[in-house]
């Protein structure tokens, strides 16, 4: 059943929708319609689907979907509809390349002027091609950091978002491993 419900998500989140009946027996190895009404039947007692009046499939939170309302003012209060407009999955909004990425743990305060603080999680892209402004995660003469790469010129380095801290020269050796892609922090 599992492996019946992976490849339903996997195919919501390739195309961003769901699969018709047809797709599903396709995408199941099932010979029969009847065999993948019986299967949608037990997804949706399951609660892993939700099916409409009209026999069409709809994905349940199990989705890792979240409402999105429309936007929030941070300056002077405006009205708001609290109708839902859309939903969004955010794996898919953080995530471009699963399987170039991973997360960190921030640990230090030299991108705190950047909003990053200790205890926040960095998603991370595997990657070595940063465009300067880039936050990239680097091995620098040995040790690793999290900082802004800049390059000027022929010269590259590393920049903090801290006026506490100077920007890192490296003397011998200056790896980038991966672009910052997003940061999380849970209150």
């Amino acid at each position: 059943m599992n492996d019946y419900k992976n490849k339903i998500i996997s195919f919501y989140r390739s195309n961003k929708r769901m699969p018709s009946y047809t797709e599903i027996m396709n995408l199941v190895g099932f010979k029969s319609k009847n065999a993948v009404y019986k299967l949608i039947n037990k997804l949706v007692d399951d609660g892993v689907v939700n099916k409409d009046s009209s026999g069409k499939l709809t994905p349940n939170r199990m989705f890792n979907e979240v409402p999105l309302l429309g936007l929030v003012e941070a300056g002077f209060p405006t009205m708001m509809d609290e109708q839902s407009t859309d939903t969004l999955c955010l794996e898919d909004y953080l995530i471009k390349n699963k399987d170039a990425t991973y997360m960190l743990e921030v640990k230090g305060d030299s991108m705190i002027d950047e909003g990053i603080k200790e205890g926040d999680l960095v998603i991370v892209e595997r990657r070595g091609d940063p465009k300067d402004g880039d936050i990239v995660i680097a091995e620098v003469d040995g040790g690793w950091t999290m900082k802004y790469y800049k390059k000027k010129g022929d010269m590259v380095y590393l920049q903090p978002a801290n006026k506490n801290y100077l920007p890192i020269y490296p003397e011998y050796e200056l790896k980038i491993a991966a672009i910052v892609k997003g940061v999380v922090r849970k209150y």
